[in-house]
């Protein structure tokens, strides 16, 4: 009778952490060619950076005269798709509310996250009103019948993904139209 111990291969030793099998995969992948491996970004164990809302565009800063003058420093220009943005992730950072412009708690409607973009200093009144119209011709072109981007944001059956999907369409209608 043949014996069938040769044969057979005991499977590596694995150890509490499982380090062996890792050193087996990562050997293993060292062995693929070149092209058989993909470039993955490495996750960062610790979770991601929370960015501040206006990444991206530079706060305005005064100018020498303006030290001198003891004036506000002069808004940072933005396009009318740039304000929609940043309305837009406002709205995400500060929380979202219905029925007012502004809670206790910080929270914002559709107008009070584009007055708190002008407040910090992003854009004039010209491009929120110019954003607001875009923002009513996206709800028009939906369906809706309201008056005002703040009779939508405050009606019930209106939830937070609604007010970013029609400032997101919104921004996209202005990029088109480039302004």
């Amino acid at each position: 009778m043949p014996v069938l111990a040769p044969l057979l291969t005991p499977p590596p030793m694995l150890t509490a952490d499982g380090s062996a099998l890792v050193t087996e995969i990562e050997a293993y992948l060292h062995s693929l060619p070149a092209p058989a491996r993909l470039a993955v970004p490495r996750v960062c164990p610790l979770g991601s950076v929370l960015r501040p809302w206006h990444t991206g565009f530079p706060l305005p800063a005064p100018t020498l005269l303006d030290r001198l003058l003891r004036r506000t420093a002069r808004p940072t220009p933005v396009s009318v798709a740039d304000h929609l943005a940043l309305t837009s992730r406002y709205l995400t950072t500060a929380g979202w509310v219905q029925g007012t412009m502004w809670d206790a708690r910080g929270r914002v409607c559709l107008l009070g996250a584009q007055a708190a973009v002008l407040a910090h200093g992003f854009g004039t009144a010209v491009e929120a009103r110019r954003g607001r119209v875009q923002v009513m011709e996206v709800l028009h072109s939906d369906g809706h019948c309201v008056s005002s981007p703040d009779e939508f944001n405050d009606s019930p059956g209106t939830r937070l993904a609604d007010v970013h999907r029609v400032l997101g369409r919104a921004e996209l209608r202005a990029r088109t139209l480039g302004i």
